[in-house]
């Protein structure tokens, strides 16, 4: 009743619409009927899916008998409408958040500078990165029709650095929130596009959404437990209906479908084909760039405002090229592309070399205090402040 509960208010606000909308449409074209079901006029509360997703939790690993039952309802009120994470996750398990809301936290200034420094770097990215990127991505896929193959391609490139940094910087921000007040929160994201599978992609990418689609439907449903073709059909199953929970769009759904397809075929690849004995630097690097582009080709039914925008953007990248098209402020490109340029920098160095060229957690305070204020200065500076919203606050 609880699961009943929960996923009803998610599907009225959210799928209602969304549903009767597709039903007109097929009544219009059987000739049904010409008379149309009226949609709702209802505004979707910021964050429904995060803490809707959250309050399942609770209730199904309480079930489970992995969590014990919370009596008070002001720590379960907490818990699932836990304030730094509640409007785009972390979507957090009730066993790593509810018992440290019963723990007395005492200032600690070495846990305040890392939340502080968290926070830091998820402005940084989401300001000076995300947003700028927006600048270009949105000129031209809001018109995709005016716009040649090269600079749909450019724009989709864009697209997966702005939705990543968009993303993961409001990760940061919520989890250095939450560690300045003596919380910690579960990571998100681990460098995703340093992913050299689609499988490890998803390992990587909103780490907290696809350990819940993992836990509480992939394996109830058999997972790869089963025969092969039912193993498939979970795997596309599962991905079918993320792309749901994203978006009341079938544009939404293509794109969990195309990712619930590159994981079948990687199964499929790792199972009958033959796999290399050694690996080298060159074959891991083209791995890498194949998940991104793989990645990045999916990214375009979730970007696009619909499928027809979306199929003319695939047709146009692989048949109309022309030259590129520059906005008015010619400075977008240029930043753009140093500001991926130093993102990739900068978690090539955390993914190859840990502990080696440390700047904010250097232990000369001349030097972390130096790129503290580098770091504020280009926010300042580049930074978008034109009061453009999270990605993720429209699920």
């Amino acid at each position: 009743m609880s699961i009943i509960a929960n996923v009803g208010v998610l599907a009225v606000f959210k799928y209602y619409n969304f549903f009767i909308d597709n039903v007109n449409v097929l009544l219009h074209h059987l000739n049904i009927t010409t008379r149309s079901i009226p949609l709702l006029a209802i505004i979707l509360p910021i964050g429904l899916s995060f803490h809707t997703f959250q309050a399942m939790s609770y209730t199904i690993e309480v079930y489970r008998g992995k969590q014990k039952a919370e009596r008070h309802l002001g720590i379960y009120a907490l818990y699932v409408m836990f304030y730094p994470q509640l409007v785009a996750g972390p979507i957090e398990r009730p066993q790593n958040i509810i018992h440290q809301f019963y723990e007395k936290h005492y200032f600690d200034i070495n846990r305040v500078t890392s939340g502080l420094r968290t926070m830091l770097w998820g402005y940084f990215i989401k300001l000076v990165i995300a947003d700028r990127l927006a600048l270009y991505v949105n000129s031209v896929y809001n018109n995709v029709g005016e716009h040649n193959g090269t600079t749909l391609l450019v724009a989709t490139l864009f697209f997966a650095f702005q939705i990543y940094c968009d993303f993961a910087g409001y990760s940061y921000i919520a989890i250095g929130c939450a560690r300045v007040m003596g919380f910690e929160l579960m990571t998100n994201f681990r460098r995703p596009y340093f992913a050299k599978s689609i499988d490890e992609f998803w390992k990587r990418w909103h780490i907290s959404l696809s350990s819940w689609f993992r836990d509480y439907v992939y394996i109830p449903l058999g997972g790869n437990r089963v025969s092969v073709p039912r193993w498939y059909f979970n795997l596309l199953f599962v991905f079918l209906l993320s792309g749901l929970w994203h978006g009341a769009n079938w544009t939404y759904i293509i794109w969990g479908g195309l990712n619930g397809v590159y994981l079948i075929g990687g199964t499929f690849k790792k199972k009958y084909l033959p796999q290399p004995e050694t690996t080298g630097r060159i074959y891991n690097f083209i791995e890498i760039a194949t998940t991104f582009a793989l990645v990045s080709f999916a990214w375009i039914f979730f970007r696009a405002n619909t499928i027809a925008d979306a199929l003319m953007a695939i047709k146009k990248i692989f048949l109309e090229h022309g030259p590129l098209f520059m906005p008015a402020n010619p400075t977008v490109i240029p930043l753009s592309i140093l500001s991926i340029l130093f993102l990739l920098l900068v978690e090539f160095k955390w993914e190859y070399l840990p502990g080696k060229l440390v700047f904010l957690t250097n232990r000369n305070m001349l030097i972390r205090y130096s790129v503290y204020s580098l770091f504020v200065v280009v926010i300042l500076l580049l930074g978008i402040f034109d009061g453009g919203q999270f990605i993720y606050f429209q699920f």
